[in-house]
């Protein structure tokens, strides 16, 4: 397969690609086009139909699997491709994992590696809350290992969900072991189900991107919700850690304006509110990275997330 970021400006294309986004628009004249977004796992790219009519120019849509014959070209110092001929193509004639970005980290070993932070938790309604989720309910699993854990901003791959919760439930794990006056228990429990919410909050892939309930809810909102159902299904489960739980997860994003209900008003709210903001902000800038060559001391522009100007550090020789 020839994957988006081995183009070269000239080449004649015939391959498949997932159809991120198709738009009709008219050129200056008047003339209408077709203006597409062609995805695999390495990328995005721009494209055109300039003909839409013409014989070799089949039905699609958005987020479908397309076969293009084309010519790669340049437009403003970026890569196009001036599409010939295309067809939606049968489920079987591609693989997915082809056209999605997926986790570095290997899904099940990661899954593996959760379940057994589970199997420490010793209260025993915080460990049967945990195990109704990710071990007893299989269709839950399969959606939490594939679910990304944002639309563009962090973690945004399949496998993304599981790989930042992975990561904040170890982090709070040695929150824990340096500061005794946290509940290791609860704190751990909570990072686990902190973004459980998302599941609902963004559609699966290769859409990603809001739903209805994404956008007038939350993910956060979602997620308490999630947990006080099954809560409420499990008899005799303590009020005052259900209430402590859900804080926990109420409060995640730390501060009223990054979108939590509320405050941090325990300490483990607080550790789990600085674990996530570690994850998030160090992912962002790991994925930043993986574009620059290490010997790169170019500074890299203002990010929005870290509201700074950011570049790579140097390395002694």
């Amino acid at each position: 397969m020839r994957y988006i970021d081995t183009l070269r400006e000239g080449e004649r294309i015939n391959e498949i690609y997932l159809c991120k986004k198709k738009a009709t628009a008219l050129t200056k004249a008047g003339k209408p086009y077709d203006s597409l977004i062609l995805q695999d796992k390495t990328g995005m790219l721009d494209a055109k139909i300039w003909e839409p009519g013409s014989v070799g120019i089949e039905e699609f849509d958005s987020l479908d699997y397309i076969a293009v014959v084309g010519d790669v070209t340049s437009f403003q110092g970026s890569l196009q491709m001036n599409v010939k001929r295309v067809r939606r193509v049968a489920e079987g004639e591609y693989e997915p994992k082809n056209y999605l970005p997926v986790s570095s980290r290997d899904i099940d070993e990661m899954y593996g590696e959760l379940t057994a932070l589970i199997q420490t938790v010793k209260q025993p309604y915080l460990k049967k809350l945990l195990c109704s989720f990710f071990v007893d309910d299989p269709l839950f699993v399969k959606r939490f290992k594939f679910h990304s854990a944002a639309k563009t901003v962090h973690h945004g791959f399949v496998g993304g969900l599981l790989e930042h919760t992975l990561s904040v439930a170890l982090n709070c794990d040695y929150f824990a072991k340096a500061y005794p006056i946290l509940n290791r228990d609860l704190l751990v429990t909570a990072a686990i189900f902190h973004d459980i919410g998302k599941l609902e909050e963004l559609s699966v892939f290769p859409e990603n991107d809001y739903t209805d309930a994404g956008q007038l809810l939350g993910h956060i909102v979602i997620g308490t919700e999630m947990l006080g159902e099954r809560i409420r299904a499990l008899n005799g489960f303590p009020v005052r850690l259900a209430n402590e739980l859900k804080h926990c997860i109420l409060a995640h994003h730390g501060e009223l304006e990054f979108g939590s209900p509320k405050k941090p008003a325990l300490a483990e709210a607080l550790a789990l509110s600085f674990a996530d903001n570690l994850d998030a902000k160090m992912e962002t800038l790991a994925e930043i990275f993986d574009k620059v060559p290490e010997n790169n001391l170019t500074w890299q522009g203002y990010n929005r997330l870290l509201e700074s100007n950011i570049r790579r550090s140097g390395k002694d020789e």
